[in-house]
């Protein structure tokens, strides 16, 4: 039998954005895209999502939150979600990685894991 959560697939654009940073104050700011592509047989909902967001100096902080931009979609077999939401940074770098948490058809808990990406100003990595 497959696992369902790696039958739902995440994948992550990231962009800084320079207009709303200020260097002066310490102040990175980036957005991240999310898709989420449900691979698997059946409708999952996503419920709640953790996040870890780590700076350059390694200072970390999490959110926790129920659904993702004020929503908690059903995302049906063989469509996708995405959605558009953004952190700042004290530090040019950093990354974040997480879960979400999903049930199934049958209300069957899913934990989907958020691979960790990068958040980086342009030229800032060779």
């Amino acid at each position: 039998m497959t696992n369902k959560s790696e039958q739902v697939i995440v994948t992550v654009d990231t962009h800084y954005l320079e207009e709303q940073s200020s260097e002066r104050d310490q102040r990175y700011v980036f957005s991240y895209t999310i898709t989420i592509e449900n691979q698997s047989e059946f409708p999952v909902k996503l419920l709640s999502r953790y996040w870890l967001i780590t700076d350059a100096n390694d200072e970390k902080s999490t959110v926790v939150g129920e659904g993702v931009i004020g929503e908690q979609p059903i995302i049906n077999s063989g469509s996708s979600f995405t959605y558009t939401s953004g952190c700042a940074l004290k530090t040019p770098v950093g990354t974040m990685q997480g879960h979400y948490q999903m049930i199934d058809n049958n209300n069957a808990p899913l934990k989907v894991d958020i691979p960790i990406f990068r958040l980086a100003t342009p030229n800032i990595l060779h």
